[in-house]
């Protein structure tokens, strides 16, 4: 069964323990907490007992949790994203951050770990990006797959990965390793693929690990508001309760942190509106906290 989740980078306002509680309040059963600076930042002294920390505020709401890697300034203050698995320099950081996102997410009983490759640096060849971005996934999948963590990649509008044909061919460069799944972001899939977001679900339903819930219109990468654009979501959940995922379905709005606390609650009516619409079950609310 599909399992209603928020993202932490649409709740940048909040308090982390507030957050959960707001979450908890509104029946959504997991969390996918972005690494970032103001809920869990995965570079500040005393990470371990941080970590432990959000672990018990997890269990206290009885919340799942993915972790996702796409803060926007965690690494450098002054470039967005920077740097990734395929800039020209500072990629050991990147993959440094990935490591410990590796950590987090064993030590948090996460099972899944978000990631995905980084926009073509100007004047670098999509050969070069392509080499760059294995040799960052060879020595990052040994550490997953000793961890017992998966790592979930994202095909991005505007990255050098931007569709989910670009990460199978990724994985079949890898030898189709089973540490390396797939992030389907619905929205991106009405933005940029060339088939309805439910056909290539299907497709692929077997590699999805992760799913990012937002609107979003052809042609534009830009997260919506649930039912303000045109993804099909009956169809979306439609085909993953087909597919057998039983993993997140986390709401995806980056940008809309001022109006968390309307969004989430419109937005969990929204995918329960579609969800049964769609004939797809959905767990039960439950707001009561797990005793400490």
């Amino acid at each position: 069964m599909i399992t209603l989740a928020y993202g932490t980078n649409g709740l940048a306002d909040h308090r982390f323990e507030d957050a959960l509680a707001l979450l908890a309040d509104h029946g959504y059963g997991g969390v996918a907490l972005t690494l970032d600076h103001m809920h869990l930042d995965p570079l500040a002294p005393g990470l371990a007992a941080r970590t432990a920390e959000v672990r018990r505020s997890l269990e206290r709401y009885g919340l799942r949790v993915v972790v996702e890697t796409g803060a926007r300034y965690v690494l450098d203050p002054r470039r967005k994203h920077e740097p990734t698995l395929v800039s020209d320099d500072g990629r050991e950081r990147r993959l440094d951050l990935l490591r410990t996102a590796v950590d987090v997410a064993a030590d948090l009983g996460s099972p899944v770990v978000h990631l995905w490759s980084g926009v073509l640096p100007a004047g670098a060849s999509p050969e070069t990006g392509q080499a760059r971005l294995r040799a960052g996934m060879e020595k990052l999948l040994p550490v997953a797959e000793a961890a017992g963590v998966v790592l979930a990649f994202e095909p991005e509008p505007g990255m050098l990965v931007e569709r989910v044909d670009d990460v199978l061919a990724l994985r079949r460069d890898l030898g189709d390793p089973a540490a390396l799944r797939l992030t389907v972001d619905v929205g991106h899939l009405t933005c940029v693929e060339d088939v309805p977001g439910p056909e290539v679900i299907r497709r692929v339903g077997d590699l999805i690990a992760h799913v990012q819930v937002d609107d979003m219109v052809r042609g534009v990468h830009e997260h919506l508001e649930l039912g303000t654009g045109a993804v099909d979501l009956p169809g979306v959940l439609a085909a993953l309760h087909e597919t057998g995922f039983t993993g997140l379905a986390a709401v995806e709005l980056p940008r809309h942190s001022h109006a968390a606390a309307r969004l989430v609650a419109s937005s969990a009516q929204a995918i329960r509106t579609a969800a049964h619409s769609a004939e797809v079950p959905l767990p039960v609310p439950n707001r009561k906290l797990v005793p400490q």
